[in-house]
């Protein structure tokens, strides 16, 4: 019986993040889950194509759209299981023996959000981050998601959309989205060189615009100021 978890990495230039995401995979194929990896590419320049060769993953190339990066990776997938992980997104350690033991494949899933970080300002966000999901129902993608093929068929697929794509597919998935019992370690890069307070009001920004009908493809243009 071929291993039910296809894991899909949408990349650019992120080969040293990726690298320590990768080391976390170990386990899951030890424990015979994971059928295929994935990596994604938008056109990098460094060597992701390169560690995607060596650890025998299937590398695809696209337009910088992390929906459209994602969604490719799915079309080129084999698993029952779909697993997104940002690049910079490590599981924590016995991620692979909690992982089968209380899924359903009528229910999407996302991990509890860590960051790579001792700022006191991490830990807020971690905890808003719970609040979020939880009540809201509104993981991001540094969480992660687990979801199941017919599921997200079900759905309509995942959405091909350059930013808020983790949104618009927690959205999709109103009422059928868990939390499950392990740690997403994320990088917090982007805080530490914008500022947490800075880098929290322009998420919260691209957010409102996206709820009040912002086009995602200029919302894009704007938060990576392209």
């Amino acid at each position: 019986m071929p291993a039910p978890i296809s894991i899909i990495i949408p990349t650019f230039n992120s080969e040293i993040a990726l690298r320590e995401t990768l080391s976390s995979f170990f386990e899951g194929i030890e424990n015979g889950l994971i059928r295929e990896l994935i990596i994604s590419d938008s056109s990098s320049t460094g060597e992701i194509k390169l560690i995607a060769n060596e650890v025998g993953a299937y590398f695809v190339e696209g337009p910088c759209s992390r929906g459209l990066q994602i969604s490719k990776g799915i079309d080129n997938s084999k698993g029952d299981w779909i697993l997104i992980l940002h690049a910079d997104t490590t599981l924590s350690l016995g991620w692979s023996t909690k992982l089968l033991q209380k899924i359903d494949k009528n229910f999407a899933y996302y991990f509890k959000l860590k960051f790579k970080s001792k700022s006191p300002f991490a830990r807020i966000l971690e905890y808003w981050a719970q609040i979020r999901s939880k009540f809201l129902g509104l993981p991001y993608g540094d969480q992660g998601f687990l979801i199941h093929r017919d599921l997200l068929n079900t759905i309509g697929g995942f959405p091909k959309i350059p930013i808020m794509e983790d949104v618009a597919l927690a959205d999709r998935l109103t009422g059928k989205i868990k939390p499950l019992d392990i740690l997403a370690y994320t990088s917090a890069e982007k805080y530490h060189k914008n500022g947490w307070l800075r880098q929290s009001m322009n998420n919260f920004l691209t957010l409102a615009k996206y709820r009040l009908g912002k086009d995602p493809h200029q919302l894009f243009k704007l938060y990576y100021k392209i």
